[in-house]
């Protein structure tokens, strides 16, 4: 059984895998290069990979579900998607050889972006006013779920379907008072559209009751199965990545560069920063460490799914995740 397989990797020590025998480990990424990309590159950078005797090129994805087909079919022995979207894909396809073995997002940018001048600071605020949403927003995705928690009256709410690329210019002209979208790209978007910074509210909903999780490196369970070392030593590098992203993000985006010539440094500062502050380095993170979960809470969302979408089989948190190639405790931050 490949879980049980995977289980008993918790024994291994430290990695050590030789330089001269590197393990190839292309990894799949959600999405652009952009500033939340970039612990990945610091790590390619700074010789992490390397040190951990893996040769790593990151590809560019198109969307939270781009990773999870290309790792569970063997192109890719890893990847990075959103947990969530695992969850769904494991449901409809259970024999699939694909886990998350690394929490990232320990809070998903999912997010209600609206405008202080029209009257939308918390979510009770969105009764009687206009949301802006993009019918496949993975936001909207979640709203459900945030009417729920809220205690919102959805019947107050008028929902106004969107474009993604009319979303924040919408919400930059006042047709809507909110819009749903991912936190640091609706709230950069909207302030380079010339609204003031200090007219944005950001309203996460993992503030507000979703206990979702966010994105999670994910990996081929055939491949960690023959190469358990190699998954470790690659979540090791990533980790060093990470708090070398923490403690410089300048120099962090910097390392995305030489893979993304056109890309605006600036604009990519900040969206890092962001996703640093409100999903990566939280408080439960800090306290508890990086890469792992809270069970307790990672039953509840996955009972929260529900609200959303119908199972085809009886959920089982042990297949969506594990933490059998993390060190007890996760990486520490601090």
């Amino acid at each position: 059984m490949i879980h049980r397989t995977i289980a008993a990797a918790i024994g291994f020590s430290a990695i050590a895998v030789a330089a001269h025998s590197q393990t190839s480990m292309p990894f799949a990424l959600d999405w652009r290069f952009e500033g939340p990309s970039a612990p990945y590159f610091v790590a390619i950078e700074k010789g992490y990979f390397a040190e951990a005797g893996l040769a790593v090129e990151v590809t560019a994805g198109q969307g939270s579900l781009d990773a999870i087909p290309k790792v569970a079919t063997g192109a890719f022995p890893v990847g990075f998607a959103d947990i969530n979207s695992l969850i769904k894909f494991l449901d409809q396809n259970p024999d699939a050889p694909v886990i998350g073995v690394m929490m990232v997002y320990d809070k998903p940018p999912f997010a209600i972006v609206g405008r202080r001048s029209l009257g939308v600071e918390a979510p009770a605020d969105l009764e009687g006013r206009v949301l802006g949403a993009p019918p496949p927003d993975g936001a909207f995705a979640q709203w459900p779920i945030f009417v729920a928690e809220t205690g919102i009256d959805e019947s107050q709410v008028t929902i106004e379907p969107v474009g993604f690329p009319t979303r924040e210019p919408s919400l930059a002209e006042g047709t809507v008072a909110a819009v749903t979208g991912f936190s640091f790209t609706s709230f950069l978007n909207t302030a380079r559209l010339g609204v003031p910074e200090e007219d944005i509210s950001v309203i996460l909903m993992a503030d507000h009751g979703v206990d979702l999780y966010g994105n999670v490196v994910i990996v081929n369970t055939d491949f960690a199965e023959a190469n358990p070392d190699a998954v470790r030593g690659f979540l090791e590098a990533v980790a060093r990545g990470v708090i070398d992203t923490i403690a410089d993000p300048a120099a962090a985006v910097e390392a995305i560069v030489p893979f993304n010539p056109a890309m605006d440094v600036e604009l990519e500062l900040r969206r890092l920063e962001l996703a640093l502050r409100d999903n990566i380095v939280t408080d439960w993170v800090m306290e508890n460490g990086m890469g792992i979960i809270d069970p307790e809470r990672f039953a509840n969302s996955i009972e929260q799914i529900r609200l959303t979408y119908e199972y085809q089989t009886e959920p089982d948190a042990a297949l969506y995740f594990t933490d059998a190639f993390l060190p007890e405790g996760g990486f520490k931050l601090d």
